[in-house]
């Protein structure tokens, strides 16, 4: 990861706390949906860092992290994923 990281603390419905890494949040325009892709820096068998998507919603009940809910979701969340990924790669 870079050496401007984001980190960020998550604090979990059962009380514990986790420290986590912001790769890259992004709103889709229709939508009005935000999404935080992060990671623990957790690496597979493969040698992969794993990241995880979720849905952010800030409302007077503050800033909540919501799982992403349909396959729809998914999808473009993944379109988005790969356009990153490409442009990294350019």
């Amino acid at each position: 990861m870079e050496d401007n990281k984001t980190i960020l603390t998550i604090h979990k419905s059962d009380g514990t706390t986790e420290e986590v890494e912001e790769v890259v949040s992004f709103e889709f325009n229709d939508t009005k949906k935000r999404y935080l892709v992060y990671t623990k820096n957790e690496v597979d068998a493969n040698g992969n860092v794993t990241i995880y998507v979720t849905e952010v919603v800030t409302d007077n009940m503050g800033t909540r992290f919501l799982g992403v809910e349909t396959d729809e979701e998914w999808a473009r969340i993944k379109d988005v994923l790969r356009q990153l990924a490409k442009k990294e790669e350019a």
